[in-house]
């Protein structure tokens, strides 16, 4: 079906509104940064890498199999953490460590001299990665205006999963001028660059996350 220049203006009206949205919002501006720069690596390249990886050191497709199934297993396991949680007081620096030790455990998987290393790991990557995912999200709905909600999601959608396919690219660049480890020393700077912002924004350096329980006015 095609579009006409009036929809087609429409959408680009929509769209600036969106970012005009976000740039004004004290949290939103530098929140929605720090999502982008955090999911960058973990929305699909690091698979790619860790393909890569598990070729060069000889692991096989199990071993790739091993560390990618840690780190989904370790994904999830933060997030239901956190869904039982009533609140996090301290979200905001929280979220620094958590992006800090991403970035460590990032490093130390292209640098492990061995499958069990690389599966513990990749386990904590997943815990702490999903630790960041559940945080952010939570803190874009608690800040976003309930008539902005769907806009800026769609938004932080874009930003995780639409800068994920331009690093496809530079993992094969990557490992072929130098070797796997070089990427994921990469997916730590990027995660480190993330941390940094995160802490340097006082508004997210004080985050906290209370439950809607704790924050509703009491009855009579």
């Amino acid at each position: 079906m095609l579009i006409n220049r009036s929809q087609r203006a429409s959408v680009w009206r929509e769209l600036g509104d969106r970012l005009r949205y976000i740039h004004r919002h004290q949290m939103l501006a530098p929140l929605v940064t720090v999502i982008g720069l955090s999911e960058m690596c973990f929305s699909g390249p690091v698979a790619t890498g860790l393909v890569l990886l598990a070729d060069e050191r000889g692991w096989g497709a199990s071993g790739m199999g091993r560390i990618a199934s840690a780190f989904s297993v370790g994904a999830p396991a933060s997030a239901l953490l956190l869904t039982v949680a009533t609140r996090i007081p301290r979200a905001g620096l929280a979220l620094c460590g958590a992006l800090l030790a991403t970035a460590a455990g990032a490093v130390a998987l292209g640098h492990a001299p061995s499958l069990p290393i690389a599966v513990v790991f990749g386990s904590l990557i997943g815990l702490t990665s999903g630790f960041t995912t559940t945080v952010t999200g939570a803190l874009v709905q608690t800040e976003t205006d309930p008539r902005y909600l769907g806009r800026v999601t769609a938004v932080t959608t874009l930003c995780t999963l639409g800068l994920a396919p331009v690093l496809f690219p530079a993992v094969g660049i990557t490992v072929a001028l130098w070797v796997a480890h070089m990427f994921f020393i990469g997916c730590g700077t990027i995660c480190l660059l993330a941390a940094a912002l995160s802490v340097s924004v006082p508004v997210i350096r004080h985050a906290e996350l209370h439950s809607p329980r704790s924050t509703s006015p009491t009855g009579p």
